[in-house]
């Protein structure tokens, strides 16, 4: 794993491998955040990262300029390597939150620009993560929700749901929240 672009461009990430995650491949990465380039200006941005595992995801939003960037993970592991990892790329941006991401969705009153969540592909609730972000009106007008998922899942038919792309394995469902 790398960092693509910004402040931190080609810095590379060496996780353990005993963290129980399965992060974003390099391209996907790559391609979903050319997506997002056209759509934000990324500098000054407030970033949720759900499910974020290493990291892989915040690091490059905090290297691209965000202000904020909130981590939130369950695994202790996880988070510990995130926090080490976000000291050492000197990313003051990044905060770790160690919570369930379905308990942190209903107790958060922060709204952000961009909420990026990569579940496990096999998680039964995946579902769920849609409609808890705009129920609790977590994005702000103009903002995407981006979810991660494997081929076999479908969320097209959730409101809100705007386009998926494909990379390879990797897919991403992208949720708007229109302006009032």
């Amino acid at each position: 794993m790398r960092i693509i672009s910004g402040t931190s461009k080609g810095r590379v990430i060496h996780a353990p491998k005993n963290l129980p995650v399965r992060p974003t491949t390099d391209f996907a990465k790559e391609s979903i955040f050319n997506i997002l380039n056209n759509y934000f200006e990324l500098d000054g941005l407030k970033i949720l990262d759900l499910f974020c595992g290493t990291g892989n995801i915040s690091y490059e939003f905090a290297s691209r300029g965000c202000i904020e960037v909130v981590a939130v993970d369950n695994n202790f592991n996880c988070c510990e390597f995130v926090k080490k990892t976000a000291t050492a790329f000197k990313m003051e941006s990044i905060k770790v939150m160690k919570t369930d991401v379905f308990s942190f969705l209903k107790k958060t009153s922060g709204t952000f620009h961009i909420i990026f969540a990569d579940p496990p592909y096999e998680l039964e609730q995946i579902k769920n993560i849609a409609p808890l972000v705009f129920e609790k009106s977590l994005l702000k007008p103009d903002g995407w929700l981006i979810i991660e998922h494997g081929p076999d899942t479908d969320l097209s038919a959730l409101e809100h749901f705007k386009e998926k792309r494909t990379y390879g394995h990797v897919n991403f469902s992208i949720f708007t929240k229109p302006t009032a």
